[in-house]
């Protein structure tokens, strides 16, 4: 079974998380923005990696575009956001503002936390960060996000490789057999 991980990354935490997938489970890491379409049919299955911007997968319109190709593979997705694992709806809510509901059912989605260095954002998106925090209601998560956080940890890969893994080996001996 051959796979490739594939990744949209705004500011760094989802690049460094698919890096350390590939390297885990020895699959080619590509941007979403340099994987080239005419190689889809050498590829059994994908771990797609995105980061959430303003409420939305960041890979939402490659996601789009790669659609009909998508839905005929198996897909693992990892998730990278600010927002704390246990607030599962707010996780949730972006992956169904991002994909179609039959990819949804049929996706192994994973949630990472991420990074946020409030001094490489980029103007608007200090702006957008301002705001955010203005609307928190903790005043500890409105602290972290003026004056950023990391996250971003080898360990929260664990059980998205673990999947990857199980599924090459059933994979594997799907073909022996």
């Amino acid at each position: 079974m051959k796979g490739v991980v594939i990744y949209t990354s705004k500011y760094g935490a989802t690049a460094q998380y698919a890096k350390w997938i590939g390297a885990a489970v020895r699959l080619p890491v590509i941007k979403a923005g340099d994987f080239v379409s005419s190689t889809q049919s050498e590829y059994d299955f994908v771990v797609l990696g995105s980061s959430v911007y303003v409420g939305r997968l960041f890979m939402k319109k490659w996601l789009r575009k790669n659609r009909s190709w998508l839905l005929n593979k198996k897909v693992f997705l990892f998730v990278v956001s600010g927002t704390p694992l246990d607030q599962k709806d707010k996780l949730e809510s972006y992956i169904s503002g991002s994909l179609p509901r039959e990819a949804i059912n049929k996706t192994d989605i994973h949630f990472l936390p991420g990074r946020l260095e409030p001094k490489k954002l980029s103007w608007l998106d200090h702006l957008i960060i301002i705001m955010g925090a203005r609307l928190q209601e903790s005043s500890e998560a409105r602290n972290q996000m003026l004056t950023g956080y990391n996250r971003v940890h080898h360990e929260h890969i664990m059980d998205l490789v673990d999947a990857v893994t199980t599924f090459q080996m059933k994979s594997q001996q799907k073909i022996s057999a």
